[in-house]
């Protein structure tokens, strides 16, 4: 790991001593200072990462727990994360939460902090990979997932105020937020630009974007955010691997990839154990589970053709409109002609930061396909702003700065 590089430039993993002394001197040569980093490999452990905030009375609490669905060895940028954490166990959640806390008053950092973990599956043991003192580009994800903003109450901190004195919208900045909803970040990569370019992963960050994706169930916020990315799918499938065998596949999954993830689902498809896939890639058997939910709901989809019970539950998966149409052999507007003919519609659920644990009113919503809709429709004027899709182009402080 080279000293004063950026995201993971010049880093890696050696399994042999010819393979060190290459990344050595290359390692080396693009360290401003000449410094590398030589360490015991972490690689397979869970990645966990903290948002936590601190006030000058020593106030700390914590905003967020994200957690990556790749395991250590490829790039916290490049990993798809998930929040909050789903794989914890209350004590490892506990164990982390009061560590990264400790860290951010033994630093007597004033203001958010990013923490990130590597834990060990099989035991209690824990390494700390790193803390951002400041607001990272992993607070931007946390703000927007957790409705909590990192910047603007660092801001305040910053001034002298404490977390106690900031109003947000329903709490003070010293209420710990609650989720009841799943948020997932799937990364964009550049290689339909750059053919040519290796697409493998490891702790140097290729991806130049993100999507960010919120639904009620793991499954959803997943579907929801592949469909964002703008490549060309709309679910988890990808025909590039059609006609691939499943050993061709499991060797194929045992590195990390831009399209590891349609691999998966394929060889989970092929009938394959997940035992299996997860020996080759680490990706807790939980997530494992959840892709293989999906998977199966495939098949009820397209043994019932045009059922509207078995069309709700699919929307409710999050699997969208072109792919049950896929399935049925029906246009994606068919689809929704279908949809508006038996009024199956999205309801407005809000991001308040406590989990409706009591009523407050934050005009900050997701779609999902449930019964209560949160949203209060009002007849004032109103203007859409269009987004551009996906972050793909790569930029760095600037979107930090604005986004958070």
């Amino acid at each position: 790991r080279p000293a004063y590089t950026l995201g993971g430039t010049g880093g890696g993993f050696a399994d042999n001593e010819e393979q060190l002394r290459e990344m050595m001197r290359h390692a080396l040569f693009l360290s401003p200072v000449h410094q590398v980093l030589v360490e015991k490999s972490i690689k397979g452990y869970k990645e966990i990462e903290f948002e936590v905030m601190r006030d000058h009375n020593d106030t700390a609490i914590s905003i967020c727990c994200m957690e990556n669905i790749d395991p250590v060895g490829v790039h916290t940028g490049d990993s798809i994360v998930v929040a909050p954490c789903q794989t914890l166990t209350n004590k490892e959640f506990q164990m982390l939460r009061d560590s990264a806390l400790k860290i951010i008053r033994e630093l007597k950092i004033e203001g958010g902090c990013n923490v990130q973990f590597a834990l060990d599956p099989l035991s209690f043991k824990y390494y700390l990979i790193e803390v951002n003192p400041r607001v990272s580009r992993s607070s931007a994800l946390a703000s927007k997932a957790s409705g909590y903003p990192i910047a603007r109450v660092t801001a305040k901190v910053a001034v002298g105020l404490t977390l106690d004195e900031i109003m947000l919208a329903n709490t003070p900045a010293s209420f710990e937020p609650t989720l009841d909803y799943v948020v997932t970040k799937v990364a964009r990569f550049p290689f339909d630009k750059f053919s040519d370019a290796s697409n493998k992963l490891g702790t140097q960050m290729k991806a130049t974007g993100e999507v960010m994706s919120i639904g009620r169930t793991m499954e959803e916020s997943l579907l929801k955010a592949m469909r964002s990315l703008e490549t060309g799918v709309c679910h988890i499938y990808h025909k590039k691997f059609d006609d691939w065998t499943n050993d061709r596949l499991l060797e194929y999954i045992a590195e990390p990839t831009d399209d590891r993830l349609y691999a998966i689902a394929q060889l989970i498809r092929g009938g394959v154990d997940l035992v299996l896939i997860y020996n080759r890639t680490k990706i807790d058997m939980f997530f494992l589970e959840k892709f293989k939910n999906i998977v199966e709901f495939e098949r009820v989809v397209e043994a019932a053709p045009m059922d509207i019970e078995v069309l709700r539950e699919a929307k409710r998966m999050g699997f969208s409109d072109k792919f049950i149409g896929q399935l049925w052999g029906v246009s994606q507007h068919d689809m929704y002609l279908l949809r508006e003919k038996n009024g199956i519609f999205p309801v407005y659920k809000m991001i308040d930061t406590c989990a409706s644990e009591f009523s407050s009113y934050v005009p900050y919503f997701y779609s999902t396909y449930e019964q209560e809709n949160e949203s209060l429709v009002s007849d004032k004027e109103k203007i859409v702003v269009l987004g551009s899709g996906p972050i793909r182009i790569g930029q760095g402080v600037e979107f930090d700065y604005s986004t958070v």
